[in-house]
């Protein structure tokens, strides 16, 4: 088993308000119907009073391998500023994946300013020396989630 890493980070700019990118952003029952690739977030608790979210991927392939993750996340919320992700599997979980990361919000003369960066890691049973192949999968694939992602929250916030 191998640790394999892809990193997104980008910056958009929403016409939408705040409150109304923020609400999305945190609701787990929505997420689910935004992002492709996301079956399904489960509340399981808190950690110090912050959220617990439990993520559960659909089925994924990466260079012949399927993987369906489910990983816990400690979700950190700073009421319309910023959203903290860290994995916080529970314990004695051997969580295979997991995210690290963050959301802001911050207020733009068109709307809202919306920076992401978030890092998944994942363990598969494939040798280290396919790093650059599954790099390139893993890339490939949360390219495509993010743009689909925007393109359903602006759906969603009714934007054209």
């Amino acid at each position: 088993m191998a640790t394999f890493s892809s990193t997104t980070k980008n910056t958009a700019i929403v016409p939408a308000s705040r409150t109304a990118v923020w609400k999305a952003l945190t609701d787990p029952d929505l997420l689910p119907d935004l992002t492709p690739l996301l079956h399904s977030i489960e509340v399981v608790g808190d950690q110090n009073g912050d959220p617990l979210w439990q993520w559960q991927m659909s089925g994924i392939d990466v260079l012949g391998v399927k993987v369906s993750p489910c990983f816990t996340e400690r979700m950190r919320l700073t009421p319309e500023e910023r959203i903290n992700y860290h994995h916080a599997p529970p314990p004695g979980a051997d969580e295979r994946a997991g995210v690290e990361g963050w959301y802001t919000l911050a207020d733009h003369e068109e709307g809202v300013e919306l920076g992401i960066s978030l890092t998944i890691s994942i363990r598969l049973p494939l040798p280290r020396v396919s790093a650059p192949a599954v790099t390139r999968v893993m890339d490939g694939v949360m390219a495509r989630t993010g743009d689909r992602f925007s393109a359903n929250l602006l759906r969603h916030l009714g934007v054209d």
